[in-house]
């Protein structure tokens, strides 16, 4: 447990909890401007209620993210400033980028978003909440664009060893970079699809909320029975991009260690206990030459097998091998329960089958599960490198910390993130218990009164009475909990 270790894992720590959110509030945004979208067109007021009843969601979900954002970024200057200074020239510039274009673009509409409802023309509101959801896909662009050069650098120089920009379209538009920005943006889209699809799920099978419930469900199903086949296209093309770029990254996802003989192809291993130590794989069970047909669009196709390049080149193997297996055996069973809650609404007992409402309620932390899983093979599966094929992770770390240092700031933001996020997702799920609820239109005002309708308003208690006070805004009672 040395310092770069610690530091490797205190790094794995907090990207995992930050990943999700952001993600989440990316499917999210465009949720709710589709719901506002819908509000405006049809002045439906259930289409309204789900839009506060989400963007309440939404308000805490995005500070969780914005906080643990910020603790990742110390890491770059305390546990890495070897990276921080021979790459600084390339990765300050991209991340400087999100917060002009993403921060300030989020900062400008999001109180309007969240605060002037009522207070600004509907139209200006959804042009606030469309801006926000702008402004979600520019972060990714950008961070996207730096995550993909230190997977596939391009477009730069190496000067006294520093990493010197001489191109910045081929710098941000390097080779991996088109298919991870689809593969992600779609990964969120379908995580937040999944989560409001077993969300309704759960109110249909309570019998609660039941007109809402049905509607985001149909939307969940349509949405995913179209995302998720583009999903996989997306990830075919990002493979064939892995194999030409990162061929140890792809032999370690499929525990490839040696070629078979001449013509034999690559099998599709379905299950493997891979074993580094004796380069080979326990317990195999895999179908002959269907790996070539999936990795090389060829029957006969071959791909590098890890023991073409030395071992302390290749990855962890184990994480990458199951991690990929997980990611992809989720994918499959959410297309799986997308399609089939297609045909079932098409013929008209989606709402009534138990198995299929009860696969929306199990399915619905798989987005997550998924996305997480995947993240590790990328970056487990680029190691030794931190800037692939030129800078190794264990030349990066910073060369005077010491082990002591990182595990108390470990052990610190384990518990800092136990009591923060625990009480972050408590109020969530209190949330989602409580459920859409209808709304009193407060009236509006040309002076006087100018408290901004507050969307973050929790409800009543379940014990406490729900007469308005005298003294309440109108759309509010007195005994509702007020959100951060």
């Amino acid at each position: 447990m040395d310092a770069l270790l610690l530091s490797r894992i205190q790094f794995g720590f907090v990207i995992t909890f930050h990943i999700l959110f952001p993600a989440f509030t990316i499917g999210l945004a465009h949720w709710l401007a589709f719901l506002e979208w819908r509000w405006l067109r049809t002045q439906d007021g259930k289409w309204r209620d789900l839009y506060f009843f989400w963007l309440r969601i939404f308000a805490i979900s995005f500070g969780m993210g914005v906080v643990s954002g910020i603790v990742m970024s110390f890491q770059f200057g305390t546990n890495w400033a070897v990276l921080s200074e021979r790459a600084g020239a390339i990765l300050g510039p991209l991340l400087s980028y999100e917060v002009l274009t993403a921060f300030f673009l989020e900062a400008s509409f999001l109180g309007v978003m969240l605060f002037g409802w009522n207070r600004v023309s509907p139209k200006l509101h959804f042009l606030s909440t469309c801006m926000v959801a702008l402004g979600t896909l520019f972060s990714t662009f950008w961070i996207l664009a730096a995550n993909s050069w230190m997977q596939t650098p391009q477009g730069h120089e190496v000067v006294d060893g520093m990493f010197v920009p001489v191109d910045w379209f081929a710098v941000i538009f390097n080779p991996s970079f088109p298919y991870r920005l689809a593969h992600m943006v779609l990964a969120a889209f379908i995580t937040t699809c999944f989560v409001i699809g077993g969300v309704s799920a759960w109110y249909l099978r309570r019998g609660v909320h039941v007109e809402e419930g049905r509607r985001m469900l149909k939307l969940a199903v349509a949405f995913a029975a179209i995302a998720l086949p583009l999903q996989v296209l997306v990830g075919d093309l990002h493979g064939l991009n892995v194999g030409e770029h990162q061929p140890v990254k792809l032999a370690a996802m499929e525990a490839h260690w040696e070629h078979g003989g001449p013509g034999a192809g690559v099998p599709l291993i379905l299950f493997a206990i891979p074993d580094a130590e004796n380069e080979t794989n326990h317990y195999e069970v895999a179908i002959p030459r269907l790996g070539s047909l999936i990795l090389t669009h060829s029957w006969d196709g071959e791909i590098e097998p890890l023991t073409a390049v030395p071992r302390d080149e290749r990855p962890p193997i184990a994480p990458v091998f199951w991690g990929f297996r997980i990611m992809v055996g989720l994918g499959v069973a959410m297309l799986v329960l997308a399609l089939a809650s297609a045909w079932a609404w098409w013929r008209g007992w989606l709402f009534g089958s138990r198995w299929l409402l009860d696969g929306w309620r199990l399915l619905s932390p798989a987005g997550f599960i998924a996305l997480l899983a995947g993240w590790y093979v990328v970056e487990i599966g680029r190691q030794p490198w931190v800037v692939y094929g030129l800078l190794r992770t264990s030349d990066a770390v910073s060369p005077n910390i010491t082990a002591a240092a990182v595990m108390t700031s470990l052990a610190t933001y384990a518990v800092a993130y136990a009591v923060i996020f625990g009480a972050g997702i408590w109020y969530l799920l209190g949330l989602v218990r409580k459920g859409p609820q209808p709304f009193e239109e407060p009236p509006r005002t040309e002076g006087g009164d100018k408290t901004p309708a507050r969307p973050l308003s929790v409800g009543e208690r379940e014990h406490a009475s729900t007469e308005p006070s005298s003294t309440a805004p109108a759309g509010t009672t007195s005994t509702r909990m007020e959100g951060p």
